[in-house]
């Protein structure tokens, strides 16, 4: 396997900000290039010429000329294909292709169980994305896993909500199958990613929450995905909370956040107490709704978050909190996460904090799995 994911982001995205460069008519030469990226010109033209040998760049033409000889003109190949980014979830998975350039052309949303298997469900999400449109010209695969992964090895490790996952080579198998460049990664690290990108200059050191029917949070600093020594970084769901009790979790520890501050602890709760709902969504429209029960618990569940992001706030000091996933649709949940944080953390922490939802929910994970496939496919055309 090749090992372009190692390095700074710095090294890692030059490619993709060539191409972004172009794509954006910022630049349109060589030379352009140089000076947009503060790069020696010999250094950016092995850059493009690489770009081009892969078939993403095509250069034609005489441009403008500035008084020596006229620069070609550099543009993206008509043809330079996509990626996929694939949003895997407990029961359904989300799939967009994204051009080189970082722009969603189609998404596409199919039912699936993750407990059918990794080789069954990857088979038939790939399978559906490909459909989408016409068997486009893929040249890499970012996949978001709702579990924890090993970057190292691209294998899924210690997973609590996916049978079967434990220790399966989700990159390895996909490369072999499929015949192209993969990253996997955890789907709150790629959440938290999207956002970042979807901000643009903004927060570099920011904490993302998805908040669905299980939680996950990503951790983002000075604009890299920070993983941890056991790629475990931002694991708050199975922090124990006093309001839990003695819960049995899925992770096989009592009391973790998880089991009363998530879709699925609060779908538990209310069935528990007779109200007729199917899944966690039900739940939350029941709160939109103003329904008492299930308004007292979401509010329970955001204050519950909010106590553990309190931890997080005064020792991780961010910039910004964003939250994400189904629960974060209801207004009264993210009220109470921030009035917990802003109560319970320390003023100097919370003097320039903010707290709100995320700026595309849907996709957030999709463009953060999209960035680092693209990364990766550069990287790897260009040292292959």
């Amino acid at each position: 396997m090749s090992n372009a994911l190692v390095g700074t982001p710095s090294q890692r995205g030059e490619h993709a900000r060539v191409v972004g460069l172009i794509a954006s008519g910022r630049a349109t030469s060589r030379i352009a290039i140089s000076r947009a990226l503060g790069i020696a010109p010999s250094t950016a033209s092995l850059r493009v010429q690489g770009l081009i040998d892969a078939g993403l760049l095509v250069e034609s033409g005489d441009g403008r000329s500035t008084g020596g000889r006229r620069a070609k003109t550099l543009s993206l190949a008509p043809d330079g294909g996509c990626v996929l980014a694939v949003d895997l979830g407990t029961h359904h998975a989300r799939m967009a292709l994204v051009d080189m350039v970082g722009e969603i052309r189609a998404v596409e949303e199919i039912p699936v169980e993750i407990a059918t298997g990794p080789e069954a469900v990857l088979t038939t999400v790939v399978g559906a994305a490909l459909a989408i449109d016409g068997r486009p010209r893929l040249r890499g695969l970012g996949l978001a896993l709702p579990g924890p992964v090993n970057i190292a090895t691209g294998a899924v490790t210690l997973p609590s909500r996916m049978p079967g996952w434990k220790d399966f080579a989700a990159r390895d198998w996909l490369t072999e199958t499929y015949d192209i460049p993969v990253v996997v990664e955890n789907d709150a690290n790629l959440m938290a990613y999207g956002e970042y990108i979807a901000h643009g200059a903004g927060p570099q050191d920011i904490v993302t929450v998805k908040a669905g029917s299980g939680i996950g949070a990503g951790v983002i600093v000075q604009g890299s995905i920070h993983r941890g020594a056991t790629f475990a970084a931002g694991d708050i769901a199975h922090v124990r909370v006093d309001a839990a009790g003695d819960h049995p979790c899925s992770c096989g520890n009592y009391g973790c956040l998880e089991t009363v501050a998530s879709g699925a602890a609060l779908l538990a709760m209310l069935r528990t107490q007779g109200v007729n709902v199917d899944t966690a969504a039900d739940v939350v429209e029941l709160a939109q709704q103003g329904d008492p029960i299930a308004t007292t618990a979401v509010r329970g569940a955001g204050a519950r978050l909010g106590s553990v992001l309190c931890v997080v706030t005064n020792f991780f000091n961010p910039t910004a909190i964003y939250l994400g996933g189904l629960l974060s649709t209801v207004e009264l949940f993210v009220a109470a996460v921030r009035s917990e944080i802003y109560q319970g953390s320390h003023p100097l922490a919370t003097q320039r904090l903010t707290i709100e939802r995320t700026l595309n929910d849907r996709n957030a994970t999709l463009i953060g799995a999209s960035r680092l496939a693209i990364e990766h496919t550069l990287q790897v055309g260009m040292t292959a």
